[in-house]
């Protein structure tokens, strides 16, 4: 699981900020993902549940980088829904690197052939 930033300029000119988090499964492939418009525990918790919610299969680890949203509360959820929370070495995001070839891969595929209206069509998009 990691999270990616993303920026946006709306038709207005204003810069928009959001943030892609996104779980691939190592053995199956299967992603998921979700864009929020913060980058918090809040948010981390809320997507584990959507991901346990979204895989077909039951979720045993969830390896994730040092980032603040991956910390104490994020990290006791993970242990309170039985999924074991393992963090990777810092600076080793190679660790991690299905995930992070995903997020070239969605820069380069699909976030720079769109314009940015609105989160709702971000969403459907």
């Amino acid at each position: 699981m990691d999270v990616k930033f993303l920026a946006f300029t709306d038709k207005q000119g204003k810069n928009i900020k959001r943030y892609q988090y996104t779980a691939i499964d190592d053995a199956t492939g299967i992603r998921a993902l979700k864009v929020y418009d913060r980058h918090n525990q809040d948010n981390a918790i809320h997507f584990l549940d959507y991901v346990i919610k979204k895989f077909p299969f039951r979720i045993k680890v969830v390896r994730t980088d040092n980032g603040h949203e991956f910390q104490t509360r994020f990290h006791w959820h993970c242990l309170d829904q039985g999924v074991e929370h393992v963090y990777i070495k810092p600076a080793s995001p190679r660790l991690n690197g299905k995930v992070e070839r995903s997020h070239w891969t969605d820069k380069q595929e699909f976030y720079q052939l769109i314009e940015y209206t609105s989160d709702v069509d971000l969403s459907k998009k």
